[in-house]
């Protein structure tokens, strides 16, 4: 019999809620809550596993459920059947797509990252705390096919869920790590990789640079830009004039400008 859930009381609804709000929790039991099956399949293709699966019948083909379950192929993910009052209570976002799941979150480490070039192309991104810019940020280094995003003593869990809703499921789709501002400029200049820094003091404009070589472009937050210790270990600082009234823009949208910008020097001028 495939076990069912019909009240929104029971504990492990309970559990459910505590996983989904609280990245204590989170932290704990190394799992967090996602809806949505477009975001559901690029968790699998981004060879995260499912342990849990709730789904509505009326909303869900069973069938489909299943096979995301056999992608865990240690221990195929725990199916339970739950009633549209019980999803309403759970579901993070409005739509109604009917399923839900639990995965296991990843370590992100430094160590970790590979390369399948010579000249990486990274976003640093240091103590990042909206949880939209840092979707927006994802979505943007997903666009444009960075080969890593590093986040740098981060002020927000990754897996928390408005993360994973702003960046449209592209927290599975980048390779991320996180570590403080000291071991990422520890492992760039291991790696021979050039940084550029986003900064006001001693910058050139950002089109003047070549960003043909291997490459991190590391942003700071609106409100205070980036710590010393980055500004000290710049390979050069850079900049994009502004023409307004006002001296700074969304660190997503800058991000995006100077992400692309390195794109465009690659496809047009390849080393």
């Amino acid at each position: 019999m495939l076990k069912q859930i019909t009240s929104s009381q029971n504990k492990e609804i309970k559990w459910l809620l505590q996983l989904q709000e609280k990245s204590r929790n989170r932290r704990k039991e190394n799992a967090f809550v996602m809806e949505g099956q477009r975001e559901i399949s690029l968790a699998i293709k981004g060879g995260y596993i499912p342990l849990h699966l709730y789904f509505v019948p009326e909303l869900v083909d069973f069938q489909e459920v299943l096979e995301i379950s056999k992608s865990n192929t240690e221990k195929p993910a725990a199916i339970t059947e739950i009633s549209t009052e019980v999803y309403e209570k759970i579901a993070y976002r409005g739509s109604t797509e009917g399923l839900i799941a639990v995965f296991e979150t990843k370590e992100h480490s430094l160590e970790d990252l590979k390369f399948n070039t010579s000249t990486p192309l990274i976003l640093v991104a240091e103590a990042p705390e909206k949880p939209g810019n840092i979707g927006a940020i994802l979505r943007t280094a997903d666009a444009a096919a960075v080969d890593a995003v590093i986040i740098a003593n981060p002020k927000t869990d990754l897996y928390n869920p408005n993360i994973i809703r702003s960046s449209v499921g592209c927290i599975f789709t980048n390779k991320i790590a996180t570590g403080s501002t000291s071991e990422i400029i520890e492992f760039l200049q291991r790696h021979n990789i050039k940084i550029y820094a986003a900064a006001l003091q001693a910058s050139k404009p950002y089109h003047e640079i070549d960003f043909k070589k291997a490459s991190a472009i590391v942003m700071g937050t609106e409100a205070t830009g980036l710590s010393e210790e980055w500004l000290k270990n710049s390979t050069q600082n850079i900049i994009i004039p502004m023409h307004g009234e006002i001296d700074s823009m969304n660190v997503s949208v800058a991000a995006g400008i100077l992400i692309f910008e390195a794109k465009r020097q690659r496809i047009t001028h390849p080393e």
